[in-house]
């Protein structure tokens, strides 16, 4: 099969990432029924985002790496048939412990299928569709964010949290069938050493491309940038509270135009990255990022401009993750896999550190002044990530009559997008 006939599987990889996405986002909207049915307080329930979370972290790049040498679409099929288990068990657990661990579950098999999915669509396209490729998938995600939680939050609201989970671990087995029908069998791991066959071996092949400068850099560009990203987004009641007046239908709009504004703006990074490169997408993309958050600051009283900033702020958000995915699977292509669960991982790092962050700030300074902090720490992410792009720039000028680097193909772009 040609690779320019795989769009159909392409978004069959999203969809799974739309339903592993949704069955994790939708988890916190289904919180308080979760604490009313097992008598705990929404602290105590709350701590199943915080397992999921904690374990996606941890497990998907020691999980990827063990797997490394699997055919892709084993490691796929694998990875999601997990995630319907862990769904499922947690639809149907009696008591919270198992919820919690059936959670945990879920969690590892998410962990695995986000960045394989990204890894095999840009497998199964033409070079100069990769972008776009990786862009489609991620759509799956940010989809989840503007649409399924918020849906399955309503849905488990009249039909009970159970629901929701048994609709999302439905939605993911429409993806397991297509994947295991689609997916060519052909698409091999890598043929490299770098696979593992036990848990010391794993942290050894985690550790190895940790030690790579640029990896460093991107990996530090993708905490600090997603960490500004989602402290307004954790905190959008609060932040917003002037403009909605605590008018939940008047936060759902925002909530909406920020969930949609970042869908168009994740397939719009993919296309530019494959015209221009990661490097200056990424960087375009942090510059519009910050000067949202500081106008976020100043409008956020009127509810018409809020809703003109989130639109913005949504946009500049979501059009970071393809590019930068792209810019770490350049660095090594035969770390792809492990390259993008460690970029996953570091993800989830800033989505707490998001919440310790923006908590902290909100107490000492207030919900205006947090955006300005979540101003300079996009600022910061931008700063980074010049360092990748000059990191780029000097390997690809001592590789130049030498042997071909693996990533000499994006030295250049990076170059320029520092």
């Amino acid at each position: 099969m040609h690779r320019e006939t795989r769009t159909p599987v392409v978004w069959m990889l999203a969809l799974g990432v739309f339903a592993v996405g949704t069955g994790e986002f939708v988890l916190a909207g289904l919180i308080p029924e979760v604490a009313e049915e097992f008598a705990l307080s929404a602290g105590e329930a709350g701590q199943v985002v915080t397992i999921f979370a904690a374990t996606c972290a941890v497990a998907g790049p020691v999980a990827t790496v063990l797997t490394t040498r699997w055919p892709r679409r084993r490691v796929l099929s694998a990875a999601i048939a997990l995630y319907i288990v862990g769904t499922a068990g947690t639809a149907a657990a009696p008591d919270f412990a198992l919820v919690l661990l059936a959670q945990v579950a879920a969690a590892v098999g998410t962990g695995v299928f986000v960045p394989n999915a990204a890894v095999a669509a840009a497998a199964m396209v033409p070079e100069g569709r990769r972008g776009r490729a990786i862009a489609t998938v991620v759509s799956g995600f940010t989809i989840a964010v503007a649409v399924g939680a918020p849906a399955g939050t309503a849905i488990g609201a009249e039909l009970g949290w159970r629901s929701t989970m048994w609709l999302a671990g439905a939605v993911a087995a429409i993806g397991f069938v297509g994947i295991a029908t689609l997916v060519p069998r052909t698409l091999g791991g890598s043929a490299s050493d770098i696979g593992s066959r036990n848990a010391l071996g794993a942290v050894i092949g985690i550790v190895g491309p940790l030690a790579q400068p640029k990896v460093r850099a991107l990996l530090a560009t993708t905490l600090v940038a997603f960490t500004a990203v989602y402290i307004p987004y954790t905190y959008v009641g609060t932040v917003f509270e002037p403009a909605t007046g605590g008018d939940g239908v008047r936060l759902s709009l925002v909530m909406l135009t920020f969930g949609v504004s970042g869908v168009i703006g994740n397939l719009l990074g993919g296309r530019l990255v494959d015209r221009h490169g990661g490097g200056v997408v990424v960087a375009g993309a942090l510059i519009v990022l910050t000067l949202s958050l500081a106008a976020m600051a100043v409008v956020r009283e009127d509810l018409f401009w809020s809703l003109v900033v989130s639109a913005v702020y949504g946009a500049s958000a979501f059009a970071i993750t393809a590019p930068q995915q792209h810019r770490v699977l350049a660095v090594d292509p035969a770390r792809a896999a492990i390259l993008l669960s460690l970029n996953q991982s570091v993800l989830y790092l800033a989505i707490a550190a998001s919440g310790a962050v923006g908590a902290i700030a909100i107490e000492v300074v207030g919900p205006a002044s947090v955006l300005w902090i979540a101003a300079v720490i996009s600022a910061g992410a931008l700063l980074a990530s010049f360092a990748a792009g000059r990191i780029s720039a000097r390997r690809g000028a001592a590789g130049s009559g030498a042997s071909v680097d693996p990533e000499a193909e994006v030295a250049r772009e990076e170059a320029s997008g520092s």
